[in-house]
């Protein structure tokens, strides 16, 4: 880890986003969700739909499954009918924010043209949104009513072993060194979510860059004012 004083004064250090199945923390939050996306072999009809609150690792989940099935990731936003068969080709494929899709007419028959395909030609399809698919703003009605059915594995909102190793895990991707028990004291003191503990891991890598002080305690308890 790289102590403040050693850092460039203009610029923070970048973050790595570390996205392996053995760099997912589990807890009680999201062990059903990620036993669910193992167990792609007894998905109805082949579909899952992952969902959860922002951050609250759909994209991690989601690269997990592609690594293990060789499946590409795609927005929904965007997609287009002709894409379908290059993406069921390796047998899996996972679509990120279908609760996005928004009025994208072409995205939408785009969607529903992959998911016929990937039936019939026997391919896993994973879908990830924040709501449940009963809630997504699908326009197409044949599309709602094959989304709404899918099987949904559900990320909850962080326990507090959970919001606490989220932290630990962003200081460490921004190759932070910090006082031990500093995630603990921010996660009690956060709001109780995941973009709230990457804002404030955010927050107090800049503090210690302006300051030149090492993580700890007493300066995250400055940070938070």
């Amino acid at each position: 880890m790289i102590d403040p004083a050693q850092r460039p004064l203009a610029l923070a250090l970048p973050r790595r986003r570390a996205l392996g199945r053995s760099d997912f923390i589990e807890t009680a939050a999201n062990a059903d969700a990620a036993a669910l996306i193992a167990a792609r072999a007894g998905w109805p009809e082949g579909r899952l739909a992952l969902i959860g609150p922002e951050g609250a690792g759909k994209t991690h989940l989601a690269h997990v499954f592609a690594a293990e099935t060789d499946a590409p990731i795609v927005p929904a936003l965007g997609l287009r009918e002709a894409d379908a068969p290059r993406l069921v080709a390796a047998g899996a494929v996972a679509v990120e924010d279908v609760d996005r899709l928004g009025a994208d007419a072409a995205a939408e028959t785009a969607l529903f043209h992959l998911l016929n395909l990937a039936a019939a030609e026997g391919a896993v399809l994973l879908a990830t949104g924040r709501a449940a698919p009963t809630r997504w703003p699908i326009r197409l009605p044949d599309l709602a009513s094959r989304l709404s059915a899918m099987t949904v594995a559900r990320l909850l909102p962080p326990d507090d072993a959970l919001l606490a190793a989220v932290i630990a895990k962003n200081l460490e991707e921004r190759g932070l060194n910090y006082e031990a028990g500093t995630p603990a004291f921010l996660a009690a003191r956060i709001e109780r979510s995941f973009s709230a503990a990457e804002d404030a891991v955010a927050r107090l890598d800049a503090l210690s860059l302006a300051s030149g002080r090492r993580i700890t305690r007493k300066l995250a308890g400055e940070m938070l004012g």
